[in-house]
């Protein structure tokens, strides 16, 4: 534990770039989980690591340029985020693990008219969400509905069913 600190800097008033960007390293991967748990859809079209990077670079940059962090290291790190951003994004369409880590997988609300409570559950659905679910599609009854998903992005797309 004590080479971990070392590491990050702990204990210290004064860390150096690498050991930002150790920590810059951590938070990121550590805030990609902690959005991936929370609901998609407060975050609407944003990835995960599209709300991680504002966030994080947002936060960094300020202190920086407040003087409540060195510039250099700082600098460092958000660059390390950026990279690492990249590397993601890039990774992401060539590789299902990535991508289902980093953007998640749809998820299936309504099968063949049958509600998944349990997707719903998940999703942080209710009742009046179904209802506005048919409304926005231009449906009455969920009989008419084939499949709705809420996709990666935190949209709900929603497949009528054929009037054949």
């Amino acid at each position: 534990m004590e080479t971990f600190h070392i590491l990050i800097g702990q204990d210290t008033p004064h860390i150096a770039w690498w050991q930002m960007s150790i920590r810059a390293g951590i938070i990121f991967f550590y805030a990609i989980l902690l959005y991936r748990v929370a609901p998609r859809r407060s975050f609407s079209n944003l990835s995960a690591q599209d709300i991680v990077l504002t966030v994080v670079l947002g936060s960094s940059l300020s202190r920086a340029l407040t003087g409540n962090a060195p510039l250099l290291p700082t600098l460092a790190a958000t660059g390390l985020l950026v990279i690492l951003y990249v590397g993601v994004t890039a990774l992401a369409p060539h590789s299902k693990t990535v991508s289902h880590l980093a953007k998640g997988r749809p998820i299936t609300l309504v099968d063949n008219g049958d509600v998944n409570h349990g997707a719903f559950r998940k999703a942080h659905f209710g009742e009046n969400d179904i209802s506005e679910l048919l409304r926005l599609n231009g449906l009455r009854d969920l009989s008419e509905v084939e499949e709705a998903r809420l996709e990666r992005n935190g949209q709900v797309s929603v497949i009528p069913k054929s009037s054949t």
